[in-house]
């Protein structure tokens, strides 16, 4: 007879007499063994006692099998977990499927999250039940090379960000909008989320091999706005981001930048109704010849990869079936309007 009960009140399984409060779920692709050990070193000293969470190591297609290399006897509810069809949004799906709790922590194999971030996390859970989404306001950056000084307009794509105060909204606004590194979302988040992303035309695919699109993380906050409850970004959730020396070269950081570019645009069509590249020919024309003689340097370039992500989303949009041109849409207005305002001065339309 199977002795697993739902907990209302603590929003945890009981199982066997356990109490699993948060599935925290890393997600790791060929991890570079050094990050790896650092995450898992930042787990395994958090506050939170082990036998209220567990721990799920997803194995994303690793040339090598993590679970040959890697050892979680340490913590009592652990596991490996096998995931072949790569990307991150496939990884993140199997957690998400996987997982026992009602509060889930997603971790990237080079979080290493501050020692309270499990507790402080479930704290903000119980006080703001209305949250969906929701996570680090401190995640700052470890560098392995120094970055260049012409890159650093670049370095906010690295998912680096420190706000004095939290910051929510249940409109979207990309300011309030959690990071996919240390966010946690609630199942009925992840419930809505997956049955999306199984049954649209237009999925939001995250890195996937050599692929920089990004957006899957601001999906979910999409997805918890659509059904009426907020997100935010707490000081208090501290991340720790370890970026390797090739993350800081030139030509990654622009690849980076149009990935993120064609992703933005694709979710503002499908959540915010809004065409990428919607100006007339003669006055993109005009904008473009502008730019062209007004900027220099990496300001030029960003302005150029905006200029392709509009064709290379576009053309994604137009080869949809009709019958999946459909977005869903959480209100627009205000929402709309912030999340624009925030991306333009980001430099990603």
């Amino acid at each position: 007879m199977c002795s697993r009960a739902w907990d209302q009140d603590l929003g945890s399984f009981r199982d066997g007499g356990r109490v699993t409060r948060v599935s925290a779920i890393i997600c790791a692709h060929n991890p570079r063994p050094e990050h790896l050990r650092r995450v898992l070193d930042a787990l395994r000293d958090q506050t939170l006692p082990n036998d209220q969470w567990e721990l799920l190591l997803i194995d994303n297609a690793s040339r090598q099998p993590l679970a040959s290399e890697w050892d979680l006897s340490w913590h009592p509810h652990a596991r490996h977990v096998l995931e072949p069809e790569l990307g991150l949004s496939a990884a993140r799906r199997r957690g998400m499927r996987e997982a026992s709790a009602d509060i889930l922590l997603f971790v990237d194999d080079d979080n290493v999250l501050a020692p309270d971030y499990l507790a402080e996390g479930l704290r903000v859970a119980a006080e703001w039940p209305q949250m969906g989404t929701w996570g680090s306001g401190s995640l700052l950056p470890e560098y392995e090379v120094e970055p260049a000084e012409r890159l650093r307009p670049l370095l906010y794509l690295l998912a680096i960000r420190e706000v004095d105060a939290a910051r929510w909204t249940n409109v979207f606004q990309i300011d309030a909008c959690p990071w996919g590194a240390g966010i946690f979302l609630r199942r009925s988040v992840a419930d809505t989320y997956r049955h999306l992303s199984r049954d649209e035309g237009l999925p939001i695919s995250d890195r996937k091999g050599a692929s920089l699109t990004s957006g899957g993380d601001v999906e979910l906050s999409y997805v918890a706005c659509s059904a009426g409850l907020g997100i935010g970004i707490f000081p208090e959730l501290k991340v720790t981001h370890l970026i390797p020396g090739e993350r800081l070269a030139h030509d990654y950081l622009m690849r980076l930048h149009e990935g993120i570019a064609i992703s933005t645009r694709l979710i503002l069509y499908k959540w915010e109704k809004a065409l990428p590249n919607s100006q007339s020919r003669l006055r993109r024309g005009l904008s473009i010849f502008k730019n062209f003689l007004v900027l220099r340097g990496v300001e030029r370039e960003m302005y150029f990869s905006t200029v392709r992500a509009d064709r290379k989303s576009r053309n994604i949009i137009d080869a949809l079936p009709s019958a999946d041109r459909s977005v869903h849409g959480v209100g627009g207005g205000a929402g709309a309007a912030g999340t624009r305002a925030g991306l333009e001065s980001a430099g990603l339309l």
